[in-house]
Formats: C-alpha cells, structure tokens, sequence
C-alpha cells in the first residue's frame, strides 16, 4: 500500500479501509510532533519515517511511531510502540515514548486529523 502523508483531517473510516488491507485491525502511523502532520500505510515505520524526512524535510527529533487501532476506544486506540522511537540522545530507551509531555502532542495531533 502507497505511504500517504495526513495534513488534513481524514475519517476514522477511512482508517478502517487501511486497517482491513494492511493489518487488518491496526495501522502503522508516524507522528511529526514539530509540522503536525502524519505518515500512514507503511508496513514499517521507518518507511514512513524515511517518507516524512524526504517529502516533508522531517527531523528525526520529531518523527514518532504510533500504532492505530480504529475499532477501539479513544482511550486505548493509540500505541506507542515503535523500533523508530529509540533515540538515547533524547533519553527515549524504549520502544515506548516516554515522555508525556510528547504523548500528549501525538494525542492532540492524531485527534485533530483523525477526528472521532
């Protein structure tokens, strides 16, 4: 499936569609936390990591990988689980992101382009 770049808001459905062709619940999203925009229908995040840094100059500092389950709650819906969020240099040991403060930006920035 074609890497689509998501800077205007598009529909919970329209996740859905993605979901069902790629993963079938789930879909692979990467967060720009500094444009507020996203990357979405990779199989890898670091596809749409790469996508972001090419198309859009996205640093790497910013980038953040995300897992979307469009069938679940909005509290459980989003995963923070990503290879791509490794980054020792900003104290982020894990796959998780640890900082809350930059869960939070992900939250608002996802809200705001996938819309309940």
């Amino acid at each position: 499936m074609e890497i689509k770049i998501i800077k205007d808001p598009i529909t919970r459905n329209d996740l859905k569609k993605i979901a069902k062709n790629q993963f079938g619940d789930m879909v692979k999203a990467v967060v720009d936390v500094e444009q507020k925009i996203m990357a979405i229908g990779g199989e890898l995040h670091a596809d749409e990591e790469t996508i972001l840094n090419e198309k859009c100059d996205s640093k790497r500092e910013n980038v953040w990988g995300i897992n979307l389950y469009p069938e679940k709650s909005e509290k459980d819906w989003i995963e923070f689980n990503s290879m791509i969020n490794i980054k020792p240099h900003l104290k982020n040991r894990s796959r998780g992101v640890e900082n809350p403060e930059t869960q939070e930006k992900i939250r608002e920035i996802v809200a705001k382009l996938i819309p309940s």
